[in-house]
């Protein structure tokens, strides 16, 4: 199936007299009619459900769809994107080990990796996206783990070469994990290009409309563990705290890496996506195809009129023939790159601060890929937390402005917009 129908049709088939949509298993417990039953699911030696704080029939429904729409072999949802980081990357890194990350990835994220797992005993070194051949590779250990990026970094839009990080990664025998959350499965497909490894907020494109919180996990299936034995203990030696199975060898390649998430880190640390979010994730994903198309277009659009604008500094938009990640993003995104558009207002922070006070129809929120356009100043909100040198490093200088383009009209947006920059 193409793109466009895995996005409606995916992940369900109801049978006969079956619902049509995807029926909410609002239930926190399952009845078995046997000891002996429930007992083969904790052993895992049957599939099943006995408790929602592990698995629930909605969430794994929709956790298939994207997996399909990432060509992947096994997926998971999680209660948030940030759960969906700390998931994939904890799932094979613990005390002592150490993992290679880009530099311009979400200010949340970069917190979660420099301050609260490193406080968990997991070291992170930090690369620039387009750093040389020989500094991401003096960025690897001997107790390296994995490698992260972002498709399309949040907010300063770098395209990462992720054919280049997945064979840095990989020739150091560990996994690519990237996010994929701008660019969504629509636009790019990280597997294809040798990533391993794919997470999701859904809270943003999937979903579309700000309704539920939610993440995905997504595992491609083709990382080779038993090759590493040593580097990747947790899948390739008996877990004892499921009855000594070893996950590489019950559940294979395909199953191994997402099995263990859920048995172990869902069971013990719950951060489980509901039944009704997961219902209103798969309603944005039957529409994903659509809405990105119309994303890119206006964005497209807008970003051109901000690059003529006689009041702003700089744009950065893939789309824009003069961007710096135009023509890597004519190779991983060839049929658009997101709706997210970063620009400088002539004046630093305090003319974003009064440009921004302008807005009419794009509001000021927390927020970012959604079907109505929003505005953030990511300096004083989500990455308020980094230094002034960190803040470059990530490629957030303070003057930068992140404008999310949703599904309005983009004449009656540039007009907002334009009429907000009068007031700088």
């Amino acid at each position: 199936m193409k793109i466009e129908t895995k996005c409606v049709q995916g992940g369900y088939t109801p049978g006969n007299g079956e619902p049509r949509q995807i029926p909410i298993i609002q239930s926190t417990t399952f009845k078995y009619a046997t000891s002996e039953d429930m007992g083969k699911l904790f052993d895992l030696e049957a599939s099943g459900y006995f408790y929602s704080r592990l698995q629930n029939p909605t969430c794994d429904t929709v956790a298939a769809k994207i997996c399909q729409l990432e060509g992947g072999s096994a997926a998971m949802l999680t209660g948030s994107g940030q759960a969906a980081s700390f998931f994939a990357v904890f799932n094979i890194a613990g005390i002592g080990d150490h993992v290679v990350a880009s530099s311009a990835i979400y200010g949340g994220t970069y917190n979660l990796f420099a301050v609260t797992m490193k406080r968990m005993g997991i070291d992170f070194s930090f690369v620039a996206p387009d750093c040389s051949d020989e500094e991401l590779e003096a960025a690897f250990r001997p107790n390296t783990k994995a490698v992260f990026g972002e498709t399309i970094a949040n907010p300063a839009l770098n395209v990462l070469d992720i054919e280049r990080f997945a064979n840095a990664a990989h020739a150091h025998g560990v996994p690519l994990i990237i996010d994929n959350t701008f660019a969504t499965p629509v636009n790019c497909r990280p597997i294809e290009w040798g990533a391993d490894i794919v997470t999701h907020s859904t809270t943003k494109y999937m979903d579309g409309h700000g309704a539920a919180v939610g993440g995905c996990i997504v595992d491609s299936g083709k990382f080779d563990w038993t090759k590493y034995p040593e580097k990747f203990p947790g899948l390739c030696t008996p877990d004892h705290s499921y009855h000594g199975v070893t996950y590489t060898e019950r559940f294979g390649l395909e199953g191994a890496y997402i099995t263990k998430a859920t048995a172990q880190l869902m069971r013990d640390l719950g951060c489980v996506q509901s039944p009704q979010s997961a219902y209103l994730l798969n309603l944005g994903l039957e529409s994903l195809h659509v809405r990105m198309e119309r994303h890119c277009a206006n964005a497209q659009k807008i970003a051109e009129f901000l690059s003529n604008h006689p009041k702003v500094g700089w744009v950065r938009y893939p789309g824009l023939p003069g961007d710096p990640e135009h023509e890597r993003a004519k190779k991983y995104l060839p049929n658009g790159s997101c709706g997210v558009i970063s620009f400088g207002v002539k004046g630093g922070k305090a003319a974003a601060a009064e440009f921004m006070k302008g807005l009419t129809i794009a509001a000021i929120e927390t927020h970012v890929a959604d079907a109505r356009s929003c505005c953030l100043h990511p300096a004083t909100a989500t990455h308020r937390q980094m230094t002034d040198e960190e803040l470059i490093a990530a490629g957030v200088p303070g003057d930068l402005v992140r404008l999310s383009v949703g599904l309005e009209n983009a004449d009656d947006l540039i007009a907002d917009i334009d009429n907000a920059l009068k007031n700088v």
